[in-house]
């Protein structure tokens, strides 16, 4: 409520000057007029001074700060690894689209279990959200294909009442392989190398003791001897070349190999070991070269290696044909065809892996290592070549490199 405050000296000035003047005898009308002129000039002049009192302060809320995940959602979608962003509740507020590639589109607000069923992963989730703090697992699907991936869940902390958790998947499904390859490679090493040097152990201890007098024995457990070693000498020789393959897999050959005399050059050195076996090597070549970038000893030796298995594995058929294509606008294919058993479907996809054997006891009765198909592969990558192998059980094998 405002207080009106008035100032009153100069009224009783004027009502003073009105009495000293009748006093000293003036007119009484004349000071009436005088008194009331000073009257109306004090009223307009002393103006009623208004004080209000002051109003309560008003308090103004401050405005909530704008939501973060836009911005986060915005730096994770351009990610190439599956990133998903969830809620305090484990609810999916985000996914980028390596994540809906590799898993499929789950609908925004839904819990991470509609579509994640790892129990370990879900444990995770749980975990991190109640103690804030990261966590990691590896986790393995089978569907549609078989991939492995180290999850992680972390925090995103932004204001008091802005939380947000970050689970990422981290594709390691080939650094697996490579491990396992590995280790599958040093078994398989270790046990082609015992199993020789068990063999020659045993003769040599047979001769120093039971047939140390016999020269009949010693002389046939000699020729089995050599043979083992012979073996060891080739698994070895192998494992060198895979090596060297590997260190140089990345430089491509730039020499220019005509093939026609160089399939001529592999089937005159195979024809002794052909004869041997019952098998005729058959060329069918164009005339005039054929030319293609290579390294003439590695390519002598995919050669070899293809007509010789030919040879052992397909003797029942009796005949190889090795066919060199070269036709205009098409690429270069060299394809040796054997009339052997065959090899069964499951097995085609892995001959080329390191001392893979469609049978075990039939590649070593022919005295193979395991390792040329998978030599043979590795120099035709470094060739920037494909080997195709087509096969049917009871009507042979065609091995087929494509440049």
């Amino acid at each position: 409520m405002a207080r009106i405050r008035r100032e009153r000296p100069v009224l009783l000035a004027a009502i003073l000057s009105a009495l000293a003047a009748l006093a000293a005898g003036m007119n009484k009308w004349v000071v009436l007029v005088l008194l009331l002129v000073m009257i109306l000039t004090a009223l307009f002049n002393e103006a009623p001074i208004i004080e209000a009192e002051p109003a309560p302060p008003v308090e103004i809320e401050p405005e909530a700060p704008p939501s973060r995940l836009p911005e986060v959602s915005a730096t994770l979608s351009g990610l190439d690894i599956p990133v998903m962003v969830l809620s305090d509740d484990a609810s999916v507020l985000f996914q980028n689209r390596a994540a809906e590639k590799a898993f499929g589109e789950v609908a925004l607000g839904a819990h991470i279990s509609a579509r994640l069923r790892s129990p370990g992963v879900l444990d995770m989730v749980r975990e991190t959200i109640a103690t804030n703090a990261p966590n990691q697992i590896e986790h393995a699907e089978r569907l549609p294909s078989e991939r492995v991936y180290m999850v992680r869940s972390a925090p995103i902390e932004f204001a008091a009442d802005e939380r947000y958790f970050i689970l990422s998947f981290r594709d390691i499904s080939e650094v697996r392989r490579i491990d396992r390859m590995r280790s599958d490679f040093v078994a398989n090493a270790s046990h082609e190398l015992r199993t020789p040097l068990a063999s020659l152990r045993g003769f040599i201890e047979t001769i120093q003791g039971p047939a140390k007098n016999d020269l009949k024995a010693q002389a046939r457990f000699l020729n089995i001897m050599l043979d083992q070693t012979t073996r060891m000498s080739r698994l070895v020789d192998d494992l060198l070349s895979l090596s060297r393959l590997e260190l140089k897999s990345h430089i491509a050959p730039d020499e220019k190999v005509d093939l026609v005399p160089l399939l001529g050059h592999v089937r005159d050195a195979l024809v002794p070991l052909a004869t041997d076996v019952g098998v005729a090597i058959n060329l069918h070549l164009p005339d005039g070269k054929v030319e293609v970038l290579g390294d003439r000893d590695e390519l002598v030796q995919v050669f070899e290696n293809l007509m010789e298995n030919a040879c052992k594995y397909g003797q029942e058929g009796e005949v190889v044909d090795v066919w060199l294509k070269n036709g205009t606008g098409q690429p270069v294919e060299v394809s040796i065809v054997d009339k052997g058993p065959g090899i069964p479907a499951e097995h085609v996809p892995r001959l080329t892996e390191r001392f893979y054997r469609v049978s075990i006891e039939d590649s070593r009765s022919k005295k193979g290592t395991g390792l040329g198909l998978a030599i043979v592969k590795h120099i035709l990558t470094r060739h920037r070549a494909r080997l195709i192998v087509k096969s049917e059980v009871g009507k042979g094998t065609n091995f087929t490199v494509r440049f």
